[in-house]
């Protein structure tokens, strides 16, 4: 089976509770309740992680490369743009990354600094975009 590192970026707690416009009224818990669901369907063991302090995932991706973690994917949030030192991370570790967001950044006029370094984005599709991460992750690596 699979195992993916789901990192939830700065700020991510505070779904559900500001910027419902933009993200809508679903809380972390619920977003996790919904990949947790997805990835059993798929088949895939999931860990979900979360932290407001960069090191704190800058050490995490680093722990999975350790562990063999097959893949990632990254809701950066806060940690979107101005953060090198995650940016290198990401792109030192052997597995892949997905840049995941909930909504579509690019409609705010941002560029994300981390998807440079990653193997693929998914925006904008809401909480089904954890699925579509997912589910490619699994076709990706299926190929090898």
């Amino acid at each position: 089976m699979p195992k993916v590192l789901i990192v939830h970026g700065a700020g991510m707690n505070m779904r559900g509770k500001v910027q419902i416009d933009i993200f809508g009224a679903m809380t972390l818990p619920e977003y996790d309740q919904h990949i947790r669901k997805y990835a059993s369907e798929l088949g895939i063991e999931v860990e979900i992680f979360h932290s407001n302090i960069e090191g704190e995932v800058i050490n995490k991706f680093y722990a999975a490369h350790d562990r063999g973690v097959d893949a990632a994917i990254i809701n950066p949030a806060g940690y979107t743009t101005g953060h090198p030192a995650l940016t290198a991370a990401i792109a030192q570790v052997r597995f892949p990354t997905i840049e995941l967001h909930i909504s579509n950044p690019a409609r705010r006029g941002r560029e994300s600094e981390i998807a440079r370094v990653s193997r693929g984005v998914v925006t904008g599709f809401g909480i089904f975009g954890y699925w579509l991460a997912l589910r490619g992750i699994q076709d990706m690596l299926a190929a090898g």
